[in-house]
C-alpha cells in the first residue's frame, strides 16, 4: 500500500524459465493495481517504463514510443517469440517493470535494453497474458527448474550454464549442479547462437514430466555427465583434458602454481582464483586518476613490486560500468597502448571468446629490458555488452613458453 516502509511476504505461484515471467501472490489483500492495456499495440503508441532502478526508493518514469511491434525476443536468459521495441530507457534495475500507455494501462513487461542504439524490449502484454493464467494457477511453464544462461565460446563450447536450481525439481532429481554446463538435450547442441532457443523450443514442445534426455560439463571437475531429466540420474562419462591458458602462463614463475586460493574484491561484487603464493590481495574499488571507476582485485606475492616493476608476477582484475557506457572495449585497450608500448614490445592483438565475454587482449614481451611479459585483456559480457567492461593485466617476469 502507498507509504508502506514494512516488507510483505510473497509466495511464488509459477514460473516459465524461457519466458522470463513468473506470478507472485503477496501476503494481504486490496492491493491497488494497474489493468491491462486493451487496444492494438503499434507503431508509434506513447509509452513509459516505470519501475525502482537499483533499489532507489522513489520510482523512475521515462517516455518514449513503439517503434517495432515484433521484435526478435531471443536471448542469452530466455526465449520469447517476439518483444516490443520502444524507446523510453529502461534503468538499470528496471527490468521486470511495467510499460504502460499514457493512460497508466499495461502494454508489456520491461525486459531489456541496448542503450548505444537506444533500444528497450519488452515483453508484450499478449505474450504474457498467454500464459498468465496457468502460472497463476501454480503451474510451472517450459522449465526445468533451472536458473540458467545460454553461453558460448564460439568455437567448441556451447550450452546453458546453470546458475542456479530449485530443489525437488526435475533439474534438482537428475544431480545438476550450479556451474553446470548443458551442452545436450534430446541429442541437440544447445545455445551455438547464444540464445535459447535451441533449449526452450525443446522445453516447449515436450509435457513437463516427459523424460528428456542431457550431456552436462561440470567445470569445477573437469568432467562430462549424460543422464536424464526426469529419468536416470546424471553419471559421469569421462573426463576433459587439462589445458593450460595463456592467463595461466603469464601470470606464474615457472609456469604453473600447485595451490589456489579464491580471492574477492572489498565490496563482494566479484571473485578470482590466484596462486596461493599471491599472499598480498587489494580489493579496494577501481579508482584512476581520483576517479572511482568499478570494482577491482589486485594480488601479488609483493604487491608494490608488481605496481612498481616488471620483476613481479600478478593480476589486476576490474569490472567497470562506467567504463562500458564510454568506450567500446577495444578503444579501452587502444588506450593503455602508450603506456605499455614505452617499455615493451607488442607480441600482437588477438580476439578474446569465453563462455561469458568476448573482446581483444594485447601481448607485450621484453618489458623494461627484461623477459616479462603482460597480457591486457578488454571484454564485455556478451549478452548485455553495455552492463560492464571487465579490464585484465596478469604479468610474469618470464616469457611464455
Amino acid at each position: 500500500m502507498s507509504g508502506e516502509v514494512e516488507a510483505r511476504n510473497a509466495r511464488i505461484l509459477g514460473v516459465s524459465e524461457c519466458s522470463d515471467l513468473a506470478v507472485i501472490d503477496i501476503e494481504g489483500e486490496g492491493f491497488p493495481y494497474l489493468e491491462w492495456y486493451d487496444e492494438p499495440i503499434t507503431v508509434g503508441t506513447d509509452v513509459y517504463a516505470a519501475g525502482f532502478p537499483l533499489g532507489d526508493p522513489e520510482y523512475t518514469l521515462t517516455r518514449g514510443i513503439v517503434s517495432k511491434e515484433h521484435a526478435n525476443g531471443e536471448v542469452a536468459w530466455a526465449s520469447v517469440e517476439y518483444v516490443i521495441e520502444h524507446d523510453a530507457n529502461i534503468n538499470p534495475g528496471n527490468s521486470g517493470g511495467p510499460l504502460v500507455a499514457a493512460d497508466g494501462r499495461v502494454v508489456g513487461v520491461n525486459y531489456a535494453s541496448y542503450e548505444v542504439a537506444d533500444q528497450s524490449f519488452a515483453i508484450s502484454r499478449d505474450e504474457a497474458l498467454e500464459i498468465l493464467d496457468e502460472l497463476q494457477a501454480g503451474q510451472n511453464l517450459y522449465s526445468i527448474g533451472v536458473n540458467g544462461l545460454a553461453v558460448s565460446d564460439g568455437k567448441d563450447l556451447s550450452g546453458i550454464w546453470v546458475s542456479s536450481i530449485k530443489s525437488g525439481s526435475p533439474a534438482d532429481d537428475a544431480g545438476l549442479e550450479p556451474g553446470d554446463i548443458i551442452t545436450e538435450m534430446e541429442g541437440m547442441t544447445l545455445a551455438t547462437d547464444g540464445t535459447m532457443a535451441a533449449y526452450c523450443d525443446i522445453l516447449r514442445t515436450h509435457s513437463a514430466d516427459d523424460t528428456l534426455s542431457i550431456e552436462v560439463i561440470r567445470l569445477e571437475t573437469k568432467e562430462v555427465f549424460k543422464g536424464q531429466v526426469n529419468g536416470r540420474r546424471l553419471e559421469m562419462i569421462s573426463a576433459l583434458a587439462e589445458k593450460e591458458s595463456e592467463l595461466s602462463a603469464a601470470g606464474s614463475h615457472e609456469g604453473s602454481y600447485s595451490e589456489y586460493v579464491t580471492a574477492s574484491d572489498d565490496l563482494n561484487m566479484m571473485e578470482i582464483e590466484i596462486p596461493a603464493a599471491w599472499s598480498e590481495v587489494d580489493g579496494s574499488p577501481w579508482v584512476s586518476g581520483g576517479e572511482m571507476f568499478g570494482v577491482s582485485i589486485s594480488a601479488a606475492a609483493d604487491l608494490e613490486s608488481f605496481y612498481n616493476s616488471w620483476s613481479e608476477s600478478g593480476v589486476f582484475f576490474g569490472a567497470s560500468h562506467k567504463l562500458a557506457r564510454l568506450a567500446g572495449y577495444v578503444q579501452v585497450l587502444d588506450a593503455e597502448r602508450e603506456y605499455f608500448s614505452q617499455d615493451c614490445q607488442l607480441e600482437g592483438r588477438y580476439d578474446y571468446n569465453d563462455a561469458m565475454y568476448r573482446g581483444k587482449y594485447d601481448v607485450w614481451n621484453n618489458c623494461g629490458g627484461t623477459e616479462a611479459t603482460v597480457i591486457v585483456i578488454s571484454a564485455v559480457p556478451k549478452d548485455n555488452p553495455t552492463e560492464y567492461l571487465i579490464w585484465w593485466r596478469s604479468s610474469s617476469p618470464r616469457k611464455r613458453t
